[in-house]
């Protein structure tokens, strides 16, 4: 008899009615792939949240096992690139989405969806940045190609203490930039400043219609935000400076003006983490193992098991929760 795994299912009636529940699957129940991983851990993210509660057209295939993260061992390959025995992480490509996820003791993908584990990090800790904290990365690589360096002046990061923002804050302050961290929890700044904000500023500050042209402020951003904060963000930055535009937890508009870009020459840089080059993935977790402070990375973690999967899902909606959350299987 096939060994069997506990896995999240989310599922939908003929109403469209979605439901979620805990199942046991075998690895014949999995979609195909040509890599089968032992999940070791995962993570919950803001999307994962939006798949799980149903709040947002995230699942796209029915039933589904969410999770778009993973880190975890090989167990049986037929790609070239991977053999039984390998550390891997998985992040995007659909995984969790429209392709069964990591919410599961087993997943089976594609080989070319997976990078290596970097040396000197854990599953646990590979999870802990996740793909908040990798397109937190994607960010801050963006911005330097544009030229934003530390010398430029400071950089604002929105949503501060959530998963995308805590890990930003950590790398930028980590080499060497003044950051700003915009935040709706006040009481989050002696966190904020922990992973080394120089300022912390309300969210107030950023959530109002925004003027075409505003008081510049810093030379870039990292938002994670989308709607008004994002307006307030670009009309707030100085001269060639640029923001990467990451997010849309507080909506997938832009009530914006053509003036940043015209006047001040700013620039307003994409980032997609799902669908990533694998060379940009690769660059991106290289930069985490050597960038990433792992004490800080620690200090904006929390652990949970399997089972407190859905009610995190729920709270990290809600914005209940701070920085990451890591899943021990």
């Amino acid at each position: 008899m096939s060994e069997t795994f506990k896995a999240i299912l989310i599922s939908r009636d003929a109403d469209k009615k979605q439901s979620v529940a805990v199942t046991d699957l075998t690895e014949a129940d999995l979609m195909e792939g040509d890599v089968t991983v032992a999940v070791e851990a995962t993570t919950v993210n803001y999307k994962d949240g939006l798949a799980i509660t149903g709040k947002a057209p995230v699942v796209r295939r029915w039933p589904l096992v969410p999770g778009i993260d993973l880190a975890g061992t090989v167990i049986s390959s037929s790609n070239p690139d991977w053999r039984k025995g390998d550390k891997v992480i998985l992040n995007g490509w659909g995984v969790g989405e429209t392709h069964f996820g990591a919410y599961a003791g087993r997943a089976r993908v594609k080989g070319d969806w997976l990078v290596p584990l970097p040396d000197g990090l854990s599953a646990h800790d590979a999870m802990a940045v996740g793909t908040a904290g990798y397109t937190a990365m994607l960010c801050v690589m963006a911005l330097e190609r544009h030229g934003i360096l530390p010398d430029r002046g400071p950089v604002v990061v929105t949503g501060a203490a959530g998963g995308v923002g805590s890990v930003a804050v950590s790398i930028l302050s980590s080499l060497g930039y003044h950051v700003i961290a915009s935040t709706g929890r006040n009481a989050e700044s002696p966190y904020l400043i922990n992973l080394g904000a120089a300022e912390v500023i309300s969210r107030d500050e950023l959530s109002q219609p925004a003027k075409p042209l505003a008081k510049e402020r810093w030379a870039g951003g990292i938002d994670s935000v989308g709607s008004h904060t994002l307006a307030n963000v670009l009309s707030m930055t100085s001269y060639g400076g640029a923001v990467a535009a990451c997010g849309l937890a507080g909506g997938m508009d832009l009530p914006s003006s053509v003036a940043p870009f015209i006047l001040r020459g700013v620039s307003l840089l994409g980032i997609d983490s799902v669908m990533a080059p694998k060379a940009v993935r690769l660059e991106a977790w290289r930069r985490i193992g050597s960038d990433l402070d792992l004490r800080k990375l620690a200090s904006l973690s929390t652990t949970i098991g399997f089972d407190g999967i859905v009610e995190t899902a729920r709270d990290i909606v809600d914005g209940k929760i701070r920085g990451r959350v890591v899943v021990d299987m």
